[in-house]
């Protein structure tokens, strides 16, 4: 195996290499196996300078546009309650763990703003019923923290 490094385009924001457009230098291994299958990359070749122009240019027309609309969906966030019913088994700990999806479907129940559920990180799992706290990535600029309730049901 080769541990050379291979150029890619994002294709999609990528946390802690960079958003849609950018050129990276990654290992081939982290390029192949992870960025390519889950289209968050595409190899980079000479005849691709046109699509990075492409790529850039649709990201900053939804920038500019979505820097605003990240602003106001953040301050809808703040002030959302967001409760969440799951199984549980005793001690309060919960069959599985909620994932990104179940947080999405949970704000949008609240009267939050529709998120895409790859933008939600939750840096630990949640095991446990009681009140965790979860990151969304709104925009480069902009990110917000949800206070998730989770109760057994």
């Amino acid at each position: 195996m080769s541990g050379k490094p291979m150029k890619l385009i994002l294709t999609q924001e990528v946390t802690g290499l960079g958003a849609p457009g950018d050129v990276v230098e990654v290992k081939a291994g982290y390029g192949r196996n992870y960025l390519v299958p889950r289209r968050l990359a595409m190899v980079w070749t000479r005849g691709s300078e046109q699509q990075i122009d492409t790529i850039k240019r649709a990201r900053a027309a939804r920038e500019i546009r979505s820097l605003d609309d990240a602003r106001e969906a953040a301050s809808r966030l703040a002030g959302l309650r967001i409760r969440l019913q799951t199984r549980a088994g005793q001690g309060g700990r919960l069959f599985g763990s909620v994932s990104t999806s179940d947080i999405a479907a949970a704000v949008q129940r609240a009267g939050g703003p529709e998120l895409d559920r790859r933008k939600i990180e939750v840096t630990n799992p949640i095991k446990t019923i009681g009140s965790h706290q979860v990151s969304v990535r709104l925009h480069p600029e902009v990110s917000a923290t949800l206070e998730i309730e989770v109760a057994a049901s």
